[in-house]
C-alpha cells in the first residue's frame, strides 16, 4: 500500500506525486464546482422512494479529507457493513432532501450541519438498481471549518473514517472488489482496514464529486 508521502501507480509501480489541488480543495472550490440549487429529477412532491446523504469535507493534516461511515452489521440490511456517507431515507416530516441529510447525520453521528456549511449538490443517483426499485438518492456537500468534530456514532454506525481526497485518487488503492452475494467483482477503493472497501453507490457519488472538481479518476478494469 502506498504511503501518504509517496503514492505509486499500481499499473506501473512508479511513484506518483499526490495532486496538490486535491490536497487543497476548500469551501470556495466546492461552491464553484457543485450545483448550488437542487431540483430533483422527479419533483419532491411526487410519491417516490427517496434518500439523502451528506458528503462532509474539511481541511485535514494530510490535505482535504472526506468523512465516511462503516455501517453496522445488521441482518436484513442490504448495505450492512458497507462504507457510506452518513444519511438515510427521507421521512414524511422532511421538507427537503437536504433536511434528510442533515437529520440523518445528526442521528447517526451527533454531528450538526447547518445551512452555512452547505456547499452544493454532489449528484442525484438511483440507489435502487440492485433491487430494481427506483430510489432517488441525493448527495449534498458540506464544508466544516476548524478541527475535526467530535463524533458520537449511534447503533447504526460501526466506525468512522476521514479519508484524504488525494488517497482516494491513488491508483494503488483501486481494486476489483469481490461481492459474494452477487458472485462478481465491482470497482472499489481499499481503505487502510482490510474490511473497509468503498464501492457501489457511494463510490459513484465520490466519482461524481471528483468529476465536478475536474479531477476524474479511472478505477479498476471491471468498471
Amino acid at each position: 500500500m502506498s504511503t501518504p508521502d509517496q503514492p505509486t501507480d499500481s499499473r506501473t509501480g512508479e511513484a506518483t506525486a499526490p495532486s496538490p489541488f486535491l490536497e487543497s480543495v476548500g469551501r470556495g472550490h466546492l461552491r464553484q464546482s457543485l450545483l448550488q440549487t437542487y431540483e430533483p429529477s422527479i419533483p419532491f412532491s411526487e410519491p417516490v422512494r427517496r434518500a439523502a446523504v451528506a458528503a462532509v469535507l474539511r481541511a485535514g493534516e494530510r490535505g482535504t479529507e472526506l468523512l465516511f461511515i462503516q455501517r453496522a452489521t445488521r441482518q436484513g440490511d442490504p448495505w450492512s457493513g458497507q462504507m457510506a456517507f452518513p444519511g438515510g431515507k427521507t421521512e414524511p416530516a422532511d421538507d427537503t432532501p437536504e433536511t434528510t441529510a442533515v437529520r440523518e447525520t445528526q442521528e447517526e453521528l451527533g454531528l450538526t450541519l447547518t445551512s452555512g456549511d452547505a456547499v452544493g449538490l454532489v449528484s442525484e443517483l438511483d440507489g435502487g438498481r440492485a433491487t430494481s426499485r427506483l430510489v432517488l438518492v441525493s448527495a449534498h456537500g458540506y464544508w466544516l471549518d476548524g478541527p475535526r468534530p467530535h463524533l458520537q456514532p449511534n447503533y447504526e454506525v460501526a466506525d468512522t473514517v476521514w479519508m484524504p481526497l488525494a488517497e482516494l485518487a491513488d491508483p494503488e488503492r483501486h481494486i476489483d472488489y469481490y461481492y459474494p452475494p452477487a458472485e462478481t467483482t465491482f470497482p472499489g477503493i481499499q481503505f487502510d482496514q482490510s474490511q473497509q472497501v468503498l464501492w457501489g453507490l457511494t463510490l459513484r457519488f465520490v466519482s461524481d464529486l471528483f468529476e465536478s472538481l475536474g479531477q476524474p479518476f479511472e478505477l479498476s478494469s471491471s468498471q
